[in-house]
């Protein structure tokens, strides 16, 4: 008797978008049923796992390194795969969604690496996850050269040798992508994104002498980081490539993960290329396990937590430490201004702000950081080639100074900051505006001058949730109360409604937008990620 026949992932719920059959072949969608046959249910009880552990924090209101892998962290001896030279130089690294004329941009924009991002930056619409692979396969193909129809301008790629190096970000486990199910289940999106992309180009870049590279977000254990390297080992043995192609770089934007570097890249070490610090998922990480621990875990105004609060510093200097320990590239944070074309002096004062960000990680040990605007390439690049010089990173400074206890790296109130009243309209302006723009399918957006994701509407309606619930007093006599977030976010559609003007106003999802922020900041029992339930808003 002949085996049966597996069952097809199918389509659901989704208009046919043009070219969408070069993506959705048959075969790149066998390999994801394949996918998700085999690692889904790991995945589900990571995720369950997660919410365990999160429980032991409310419970103990603290974190240690694992007793259980002090072995992994005490041998000397092993290290990460040696870096392929498409990603041994990363000094300056741009992030982005991948839509068409990003994708020409950030491959132009001078910066060794470009964060091709299917997660924080781009809402999961339909449109985004499958033209966004067709945008890096025509990149690749070099036939994304266009002419934007609204301003006539033309767009094309610079030569192949001057073109940043991609490394594609996948969405978190905890999303599913509800227009792909097998059996009518859901598959991750971080399987559909992550094998999307390998299977129509990990030969295509092999021939370009680069390599399937990844930015893995959202881990928050060294298991997620070992079910991710039997992802790579799978994928590689399917399509009939050596093991040890894929490169992986981990964001440790996790608190808990912050606690397992170590371990999560001795996981991944045959497919390790890096450990990031991704500061904003960070501290909503914070708020969001700590939130029953008191007043010592308040955090002040997100823009009053610096690199150089004491916490902050514990976090990222370890992270050096640990990846150069063991061979892997320790790539810094973002800058996120936006620079004004009408506003010299605001850029003046913003531009040196970053100098000053990129100086202190360049110092610091790291071997490159984030920008978010090609604008500030030039100025993270002079911060870096000032300390490495012809060197491609500094993987050689050890940083055997640097010496973080367990507590260090929670302790919040160790920075001298409280929160204020502006920080927190700025959270609730933010949190709509920012979510306004995702209901509509934008996950990278402009907001007073800076450039917002997901991570972004996360801390900003976490902030407001804990300081309700710490019965935060402002320096105005304010208390921080549901009522108050009610009147503020009332407040800013009105004044949201004066700067745009009525069309614009209506046409929008600004009340849905308000609504969901309310829901996600004021509900009694936390939603873990607000991209959850506006995902059942994203049309």
């Amino acid at each position: 008797m002949s085996a049966p026949v597996p069952s097809p992932l199918v389509v659901v719920d989704a208009e046919p978008l043009p070219r969408q059959e070069e993506v959705l072949t048959d075969a790149a969608l066998a390999f994801v049923a394949e996918l998700h046959r085999r690692f889904t249910l790991r995945r589900d009880e990571l995720l369950a796992r997660r919410a365990e552990r999160r429980a032991e924090i409310a419970r103990t209101s603290t974190l240690d390194f694992l007793p259980g892998t002090a072995g992994v962290r005490a041998d000397d001896s092993w290290r990460v795969a040696p870096a392929p030279a498409a990603l041994d130089d990363r000094r300056v690294e741009i992030t982005g969604p991948t839509d068409r004329k990003m994708t020409v941009n950030a491959l132009n924009s001078g910066a060794r690496i470009w964060l091709a991002d299917f997660e924080d930056a781009s809402a999961p619409t339909w449109e985004n996850v499958v033209l966004g692979q067709l945008n890096l396969i025509d990149a690749y193909e070099r036939r994304i050269d266009f002419t934007d129809p609204g301003s006539g301008k033309t767009y094309a790629l610079r030569p192949a040798e001057e073109l940043a190096t991609v490394v594609t970000r996948p969405r978190g486990w905890h999303l599913d992508e509800r227009h792909l199910r097998l059996d009518g289940t859901p598959v991750p999106g971080a399987l559909v994104d992550f094998g999307l992309y390998f299977f129509h180009n990990a030969e295509r870049l092999i021939r370009l002498g680069k390599g399937p590279y990844f930015y893995l977000p959202k881990t928050e254990s060294h298991l997620e980081a070992r079910l991710w390297n039997d992802v790579f080992v799978f994928a590689q043995e399917y399509v009939g490539i050596p093991q040890g192609t894929v490169r992986a770089t981990v964001l440790i934007e996790t608190i808990t993960a912050a606690y397992e570097m170590e371990e999560i890249l001795y996981e991944l070490r045959d497919h390790a290329s890096g450990l990031n610090a991704g500061r904003w998922d960070y501290l909503f990480s914070i708020v969001k396990n700590f939130r029953d621990g008191g007043t010592k875990f308040v955090l002040p105004d997100r823009n009053a937590v610096t690199m150089t609060a004491p916490f902050m510093r514990a976090y990222t200097e370890l992270l050096v430490r640990t990846c150069h320990k063991r061979g892997a590239h320790a790539i810094g944070g973002m800058a996120a201004f936006i620079p004004s074309r009408r506003d010299a002096e605001a850029n003046k004062v913003a531009f040196e702000k970053v100098k000053a960000d990129k100086d202190r990680e360049a110092a610091d040990g790291f071997d490159g950081s984030w920008v978010a605007h090609p604008d500030l390439v030039p100025i993270a690049l002079a911060s870096f080639d000032a300390v490495l010089g012809e060197k491609p990173n500094q993987k050689d400074r050890l940083r055997e100074d640097v010496s973080v206890a367990a507590g260090d790296l929670i302790a919040v109130d160790s920075l001298d900051a409280r929160p204020t009243y502006e920080g927190w309209r700025n959270a609730v302006a933010v949190g709509i505006r920012y979510i306004e723009a995702w209901l509509r399918g934008t996950g990278a957006v402009a907001i007073f001058g800076l450039m917002e994701d997901a991570a972004t509407a996360e801390i900003s309606r976490s902030q407001i949730w804990q300081w309700i619930n710490a019965d935060v007093v402002f320096e105005n006599g304010e208390h921080a109360t549901a009522d108050l977030a009610r009147k503020v976010a009332a407040e800013e559609l009105t004044a949201v409604r004066a700067e745009i003007g009525e069309e614009a106003f209506a046409s929008g999802r600004w009340q849905q937008a308000h609504d969901l922020l309310l829901q996600v900041a004021l509900d009694t029992d936390y939603t873990d990620f607000l991209t959850l339930p506006a995902y059942e808003q994203l049309r």
